[in-house]
């Protein structure tokens, strides 16, 4: 604007004050106009807010740029023609300027509130996850704490000394449920330690009926799984493969990693022709619930059963090596 008015003849002093006081005046607007988009914005009708609201302030400018001038330059008969003529070329230019400011800020502000909205929602996704996660982890403990207690009772009636024994070995089982109560994973090794405590509580029951057969890769210890994950999964083999036979029977669990994928199988024989002693099922469930939280994957826990009668059920934990 300096060199427009430069060029139609007018001294310096006439340009320099000219655009010093149309640009302040500008750059004011332009301050002010962002301040209100930014703390006001109608839901509707967003287009025709700006246009008042640019055109309202693209006349006030070009009004104020008409008094202050022209008493400025009172004296310049030249200039105040110039300034008359201009006034709406005047007005134009700063309303496309007002406009285009108006505009770029209401995008940015949608955008950045847009931004600000997906990120409670994720925030608000992940907390609903979380408490699913702790709903399920701690459901599946009193649902293992009911099982155990029936299985003390029923201990008590035909050997006393051995229900002492397991509830001996149940309160260390519940006392380490207690302090890892927090941990969302954790590594293969203490998983192991947990489900072994557990078997030692279920051998006191079955004795010599029940056998095991666990091998465990020694690479896999370090490696991580959500926390009470197996313990139902080996109950139910427990569930399945001896409250409807009285022999003896093996239970096998294998721990091994595979293409960065910890890889569980419990092995349990069954008989086909004999009902189960009936459940819920919640355990399972929710260990399917559990990894569809945490893997967005419904394909990890797999159950199958083999011609010679063994019911497989195969656990699947993606790792990061």
């Amino acid at each position: 604007m300096l060199l427009f008015f430069y060029t139609l003849n007018f001294n310096w002093y006439v340009s320099v004050a000219d655009s010093l006081i149309t640009n302040t005046l500008l750059a004011c607007s332009c301050v002010i106009v962002s301040t209100v988009l930014r703390y006001y914005q109608p839901k509707d009708e967003i287009v025709l807010f700006v246009l008042v609201l640019t055109i309202a302030f693209s006349v006030l400018i070009s009004f104020l740029c008409r008094i202050l001038l022209s008493h400025i330059f009172i004296h310049e008969r030249t200039y105040l023609n110039f300034l008359d003529f201009s006034l709406i070329f005047r007005f134009i230019v700063i309303f496309v300027f007002l406009a285009w400011c108006a505009f770029v800020n209401v995008l940015w502000y949608r955008l950045e509130e847009q931004s600000e909205m997906q990120e409670r929602l994720h925030t608000a996704q992940n907390l609903a996850k979380e408490a699913e996660l702790n709903k399920l982890r701690h459901q599946l403990q009193p649902h293992f704490l009911f099982n155990s207690l029936n299985s003390v009772y029923a201990l008590t009636i035909v050997n006393p000394k051995e229900a002492g024994t397991m509830i001996t070995k149940l309160a260390s089982f519940l006392r380490g449920t207690l302090k890892r109560d927090d941990e969302v994973w954790v590594s293969v090794a203490e998983e192991m330690e947990y489900i072994q405590l557990y078997l030692d509580i279920e051998k006191v029951r079955f004795s010599h009926r029940l056998n095991l057969d666990i091998s465990i890769e020694e690479d896999t210890l370090s490696l991580t799984l959500p926390g009470t994950l197996l313990q139902p999964i080996v109950e139910n083999a427990i569930k399945f493969g001896l409250y409807n036979t009285s022999a003896a029977i093996m239970i096998a669990v294998s721990v091994k990693v595979e293409n960065e994928v910890l890889t569980i199988s419990v092995c349990n024989p069954y008989d086909p022709d004999m009902k189960a002693t009936e459940g819920t099922g919640f355990g399972l469930s929710a260990i399917r619930r559990r990894l569809y939280l945490l893997f967005a994957d419904n394909t990890l826990l797999q159950t199958a059963s083999t011609a010679d009668n063994l019911y497989i059920t195969t656990l699947k934990i993606p790792q990061k090596l």
